[in-house]
């Protein structure tokens, strides 16, 4: 059964429920690539896949005398997040769609519309034997939400084109023109585990808004790792206890809805944590009104950190920055440097930490970075940066960014916004690779991305498919 049948654009939903039934999370894209390679060989369309999960897709141009081609770029993976009651192996299972008047989703998961709208109408465009365009070098990366690996590898001079349109934004009407840099961090501390003799409470934070932790941290959404550390700091105060178990987040650049902790007390810690977490509660409702923290007694037969493990965990988990850390000083309300702590998890001898980190300057990154360094040595954990991905800096002149503009307000008569985004694009790569290139970044209202709330405004991808055959007719 169809779901998205009758939808409009028809190809382009077409194709976004086909790639919904592939898995195709990051690290996890060797089938979706396959199905665009299927999909160019049934067609005789000249294709290269590469050694890093990229696949490049050619066709010629279609009622278009221009020779200059146009890159369209857009990303294989997505982020999987899902509720708690939701069943689905992401590893093998396809994503189970709704439609909710003018929404698109998918039941208790994320929908992938980052970026499964850029391949679906990469497609659609592929497809097609009536739609103008120039020759068109459809570019398909890898892995992009979770180091951008597959742009950082693809070799560009297998392309000619010196424009291109990333369709990775989330926000009809705004044409992106520069984004932040970014880098990964893990941090990872040695705790010693004891045999534990006492009773094991169960902690869990849950119903946190959560998101992207580019485009909605300016929300000041809470991170559920750092709930969990606020109240076992506040807990430290009052009673000892042990750390048994301790978790949370499965994406460091999503912000975390759902943290958990077990510790173990000889004392009846119910009342208390109840205590404290009616404080924090009271503290966040603002921008987590839904949140929950609930606490049962459990039997567990794990291990617990020793006394002095408890508390440097506790200490490292509170000392660790996250979330908003500077305001640009040139775009009004735009993020200019952020971290996030999107998963923290216990393992054999050790306590993890991974963020997120991004600015849009790189020497405010460098700084961030430093200071996260300086907070694992004063702790005297370990730290590592890796997958670090440049800015995409503001273009003076963009012949592309002008026609863009030009032609939304010939459809809409009301002017584009042209800003920057905080969240990182594989825009920045693509331009240290390809000398010269003019480069600009859109796409249609998806909201709540990297959470299982995630929609796909059904009218809004019309009116950005239609906006963009507009524009590929006048290239």
């Amino acid at each position: 059964m169809q779901i998205l049948k009758g939808l409009k654009p028809e190809k382009v939903f077409e194709y976004f429920e086909a790639i919904s039934a592939i898995p195709r999370g990051s690290g996890n894209t060797e089938k979706i690539r396959g199905y665009c390679a299927d999909f160019a060989m049934q067609r005789n369309l000249k294709y290269i896949c590469d050694d890093f999960g990229n696949i490049i897709i050619f066709k010629d141009s279609v009622k278009n005398e221009s020779t200059e081609p146009v890159i369209i770029q857009g990303h294989l993976d997505m982020v999987w997040e899902k509720n708690d009651e939701c069943n689905i192996n992401f590893e093998t299972d396809g994503l189970e769609l709704c439609v909710d008047g003018d929404f698109v989703s998918a039941k208790g998961t994320t929908l992938g519309g980052d970026d499964g709208i850029a391949v679906a109408m990469g497609l659609a465009l592929l497809d097609s034997d009536d739609i103008s365009h120039p020759p068109l070098e459809i570019v398909f990366t890898s892995d992009e939400e979770v180091g951008m690996t597959g742009a950082n590898g693809i070799d560009c001079s297998v392309l000619n084109g010196k424009r291109m349109i990333n369709l990775d934004s989330e926000a009809e009407g705004t044409l992106w023109v520069s984004c932040a840099g970014g880098v990964r961090a893990d941090v990872a501390l040695s705790v010693e585990y004891v045999e534990n003799t006492k009773p094991a409470y169960e902690i869990i934070v849950s119903g946190l808004h959560g998101g992207h932790s580019g485009a909605e941290i300016h929300n000041g959404y809470r991170n559920a790792n750092k709930v969990i550390g606020e109240l076992l700091g506040k807990l430290s105060e009052i009673i000892s206890f042990n750390i048994v178990d301790i978790g949370g987040g499965t994406a460091d650049n999503a912000i975390t809805r759902y943290s958990r902790c077990v510790i173990a007390a000889n004392e009846n810690v119910e009342n208390i944590i109840k205590l404290i977490s009616d404080e924090i509660k009271v503290s966040i409702k603002d921008t987590d009104p839904d949140t929950e923290i609930t606490i049962h007694k459990i039997e567990s037969d794990l291990n617990c950190m020793s006394d002095n493990s408890t508390k440097s965990v506790v200490s490292l988990l509170n000392d660790l920055p996250s979330g908003v850390i500077a305001m640009s000083k040139e775009i009004e309300g735009l993020v200019e440097t952020s971290l996030n702590l999107g998963i923290m998890k216990r393992s054999e001898g050790c306590f993890h930490c991974s963020f997120s980190v991004r600015s849009g300057v790189d020497s405010e990154r460098e700084k961030l970075t430093a200071r996260l360094k300086n907070t694992a040595d004063n702790h005297s954990a370990s730290i590592m940066f890796y997958s670090a991905y440049p800015a995409w800096e503001f273009k003076k002149d963009s012949v592309l960014r002008d026609l863009m503009a030009d032609v939304y307000k010939d459809i809409y008569g009301k002017e584009m916004t042209v800003t920057a985004i905080h969240a990182g694009l594989e825009c920045g790569l693509f331009c240290g690779k390809i000398k010269g290139l003019d480069c600009v970044s859109f796409g249609p209202d998806i909201f709540d991305i990297h959470t299982p709330c995630e929609k796909l405004s059904i009218s809004s991808t019309r009116r950005t498919w239609n906006y963009l055959l507009k524009v590929l007719e006048k290239l």
